[in-house]
């Protein structure tokens, strides 16, 4: 159970209401990519594990792009990576279970994670344990009416839907309460293998179109 402050989203990502998450063959296929998405408006993006690479080019991506984006590791299900992703300065971390361990790790280190669950037992067991939100997935499973359920009996769980929300889904579920959208084909396309950046762009522009506190206030 959380004992201290709950640590929160970087206000980047919080405003934002949407991450985009990259998943690759190779990471020195994201900085062109980062730079067409930050061009775009977006704000905050999750490098994920399962990319070749990833935390090795982690400390030059933060150099080049951390005035312009939150950057965030994701599929994070080892604590030792855990610790190598918060030491070389990711903005949050994202895995797709819920692990104590993890989220101890988390605690320890000072930075905001994101578990995922799908059923009420494991969304309250994160959330319980001090997660910033908890990430449901696959998302399209439920759908947005998921989360009035939770919320009867979590009132206060702050929920990050993932897997399969495309733009209608992403105003769906924010329309509907969550605190923010993590997006990954519907708006990153073919771009990580070498696909069309300006299409990529006018996807991205779509969807800030949609998410910023902003325009969705």
């Amino acid at each position: 159970m959380i004992t201290g402050p709950r640590p929160s989203l970087p206000e980047r990502t919080a405003a934002a209401r949407l991450i985009v998450v990259l998943r690759g063959e190779r990471a020195d296929q994201y900085a062109p990519v980062l730079e067409t998405l930050a061009s775009a408006g977006i704000r905050s993006v999750e490098l994920t594990l399962t990319t070749a690479g990833t935390l090795e080019e982690l400390p030059p991506l933060l150099e080049r792009f951390c005035e312009q984006l939150d950057i965030g590791v994701g599929t994070v299900t080892d604590p030792a990576d855990l610790r190598t992703a918060a030491e070389r300065g990711a903005h949050f971390i994202v895995t797709p279970i819920t692990r104590a361990d993890l989220l101890e790790f988390a605690a320890e280190a000072g930075i905001a994670i994101v578990p995922g669950g799908l059923t009420p037992s494991e969304l309250h067991e994160g959330w319980a344990a001090g997660a910033a939100a908890v990430k449901v997935f696959p998302a399209s499973v439920v759908g947005p009416a998921y989360l009035k359920d939770l919320r009867g009996p979590f009132p206060g769980i702050r929920v990050i839907p993932s897997g399969g929300v495309d733009l209608e889904a992403a105003a769906a579920w924010l329309q509907a309460g969550a605190e923010a959208v993590s997006v990954g084909g519907p708006l990153v396309g073919d771009a990580l293998k070498g696909g069309d950046l300006e299409a990529l762009a006018e996807r991205a522009a779509r969807f800030v179109g949609v998410t910023t506190r902003e325009a969705g206030a």
